[in-house]
């Protein structure tokens, strides 16, 4: 079912467009049932993978010849996996169903996830033709690494329900997926699309803006392409730099994340004491990208983003939350044997 025409209120707005349907009035995000994965290589493979595992029907299409045959065996390989976290009921692998065409893929779907390669035409012209095979209202989520959608859904008759829904791979195992429009597109199908992704089981940012690479990839980039200065200059070693992090700030990244560990740097003053402590660093030759300035206004919202980050949690109870995380990282990773258990 589709939603009368309606044309934004500022058709002098660049955002301004005309929507042909409204996605939430189509099928609720919570009752979807089948999904389309266009694209099935490392990353589509694993999205349908993920959706199976969380009990959807799934309809896939790839153009490459054998692609079926490597998509199950992909999904087969993913299996275990996805049993020791959990399935949904009624999920199975026989509920994969590949098509011969995109126009039999997406025929039937409530949800589309795009991932084809990562080439700007490429995204485009498909995303194009997705919009013009796929029911109308049906939100369509690419999932680029790096491209706003405001570049790829520039020749789409319906721009308005094209999502960005980034993953991180494998998606059937990392949680994370960033979720963001573009100028053309509905805030109601970014909504929608965070809602449908938290229903299947996803950690979801929804983005304010666009931003090229979003906001995990940013970070990431940021460090590998310092890693390269440092090998390429002979500063350190690959060995060494794996190790930096599996040894080090990965630990404690991977239950608090960089900033509220930062945070905790400061002590019982928390964000402000490491800001005044550890600031003037900021102008120190650690790294080879350039520090913003730490003026008042960027003082104030790193300070109050951790406070809220914080929700509640004194930096006693953050920090307790911190070592009981490390260890349990720790132990998982068999890092922590029964001697060191036992102290």
């Amino acid at each position: 079912m589709t939603s009368p025409e309606k044309t934004s209120p500022d058709p002098t707005s660049p955002k301004a467009t005309t929507w042909k349907a409204t996605p939430p009035e189509t099928t609720p995000p919570e009752n979807v049932r089948r999904v389309a994965c266009v694209g099935a290589g490392v990353i589509g493979g694993g999205w349908v993978a993920h959706f199976l595992a969380r009990g959807y029907d799934v309809t896939a299409w790839d153009p490459a010849p054998d692609a079926a045959q490597k998509l199950r065996r992909l999904v087969d390989a993913a299996w275990p996996a996805l049993t020791s976290l959990g399935l949904a009921e009624g999920a199975s692998p026989d509920r994969l169903t590949v098509t011969e065409t995109l126009e039999q893929a997406v025929a039937d779907a409530e949800f589309v996830q795009e991932s084809a390669p990562e080439k700007l035409d490429l995204k485009r012209d498909l995303l194009t033709r997705l919009d013009a095979a796929t029911p109308p209202g049906v939100v369509i989520a690419s999932s680029t690494s790096g491209y706003p959608m405001t570049d790829m859904q520039t020749t789409a008759a319906d721009p308005s329900r094209l999502v960005v829904g980034h993953p991180f791979n494998p998606p059937y195992l990392i949680p994370l997926v960033e979720v963001v429009g573009g100028e053309h597109t509905d805030p109601a199908a970014v909504a929608w699309a965070a809602r449908f992704y938290e229903t299947a089981g996803k950690s979801v940012i929804t983005m304010n803006n666009e931003v090229p690479g979003f906001i995990a990839n940013r970070l990431q980039e940021a460090l590998w392409r310092e890693a390269l200065h440092m090998v390429a200059n002979g500063e350190a070693t690959v060995r060494d730099i794996d190790l930096s992090i599996t040894e080090g700030p990965g630990l404690r990244w991977a239950v608090m994340g960089p900033m509220l560990t930062f945070a905790l740097a400061g002590g019982e003053g928390g964000m402000a004491h490491m800001l005044d402590h550890f600031g003037p660093s900021l102008k120190s030759p650690w790294t080879r990208l350039e520090a913003p300035e730490l003026d008042r206004e960027l003082y104030d919202a790193v300070v109050a983003g951790c406070d809220e980050a914080a929700d509640g949690r004194s930096i006693a109870d953050l920090v307790a939350e911190r070592d009981k995380g490390v260890i349990d990282v720790l132990r998982a990773t068999g890092r922590l044997g029964r001697e060191g258990e036992a102290r």
